[in-house]
């Protein structure tokens, strides 16, 4: 007859403090999001999964937490989901159903995700990447999801550009241009900036799925900057966002405002107590340091100052 094995992790820890986070990372899998009339997006999404720890519990049941994903990501492999914040919502569910001591369980998840798309200027066929985010964390009283995406693209530094505009008004001023024709001619020309590289993070969450589609996350996201950047460029193409960038320079705060009255004008079914988190970041091109801004704020507060 065999022995039942102890279940050591149910036993009292030496040291009785409670942990917020206990669980697994970087479990990568398959997720197929379904589409309307048109054919499944299947994605190579990467989960943390993770429950709290009570003080009196010596450790959280891993194998169980496997086993949780596993069974939630075949259902939605088997039936497509049409929210990933969804797929979170609904493993983060069943953690706490199948984990007594805990009392609270969440789900991360991030995904690299492909749009078509064409070329400004050009008109050539090509894509776009954007990194999924979605999360869920459940509790007793319910269940908060989020969605959200990050994106690269372009921004040119004000700063930068009005000395070249200085620059520019003075040696025309020395050539002889009169001041009229100067003003003109920096209007319809916009002059050099340094540029950066950009990566704008936008999430949403609330109280379930956020009423907002991914799409218009990615493209609001998008948007904050100075310019769209794309994955073929053709001579026209790289003219096209040279002009548009610099025609529209942007600070990192800039450009985290820009998400914020994204955010209030494209989705106006959000609820006041929806989070939103809007970061910034720039990959400086003239400097070792990069550029950061951020907010954290609830979308009723957003309208509150953008009417203000």
């Amino acid at each position: 007859m065999s022995q039942q094995l102890p279940d050591v992790q149910a036993t009292q820890p030496d040291v009785s403090v409670g942990l917020n986070h206990v669980g697994v990372t970087g479990v990568e899998k398959l997720v197929k999001l379904g589409r309307k009339d048109d054919r499944p997006i299947v994605l190579m999404a990467e989960f943390e999964v993770f429950v709290d720890l009570p003080s009196w519990r010596k450790g959280a049941d891993m194998s169980r937490n496997m086993e949780v994903i596993d069974e939630t990501l075949e259902a939605a492999v088997a039936e497509p989901a049409y929210r990933v914040e969804d797929v979170c919502g609904d493993a983060a569910e069943r953690l706490l159903e199948k984990h007594e001591y805990t009392s609270e369980a969440t789900v991360k998840m991030e995904a690299e995700y492909v749009t078509r798309e064409r070329t400004p200027a050009s008109d050539k066929r090509t894509q776009s990447t954007a990194t999924i985010i979605a999360s869920a964390c459940a509790t007793e009283e319910g269940t908060t999801e989020e969605i959200g995406a990050r994106v690269t693209g372009m921004t040119v530094c004000p700063c930068s550009q009005g000395m070249s505009n200085a620059r520019a008004r003075e040696t025309l001023s020395d050539l002889g241009v009169d001041d009229e024709t100067v003003a003109e001619f920096i209007d319809r020309v916009p002059q050099a900036g340094h540029s950066q590289r950009g990566h704008a993070t936008l999430r949403i969450e609330c109280d379930g799925a956020p009423e907002v589609d991914l799409h218009d996350v990615i493209e609001v996201a998008r948007d904050s900057m100075s310019a769209h950047i794309y994955n073929l460029a053709k001579r026209p193409d790289e003219d096209h966002m040279t002009e548009t960038s610099h025609a529209n320079a942007k600070f990192v705060e800039d450009c985290v405002r820009d998400l914020a009255d994204g955010v209030v004008s494209e989705f106006p079914d959000l609820a006041d107590d929806a989070v939103v988190t809007m970061k910034q970041s720039n990959d400086e091109s003239i400097h070792q340091h990069n550029a950061h801004a951020e907010r954290v704020a609830e979308v009723g507060q957003l309208r509150t100052e953008l009417n203000d």
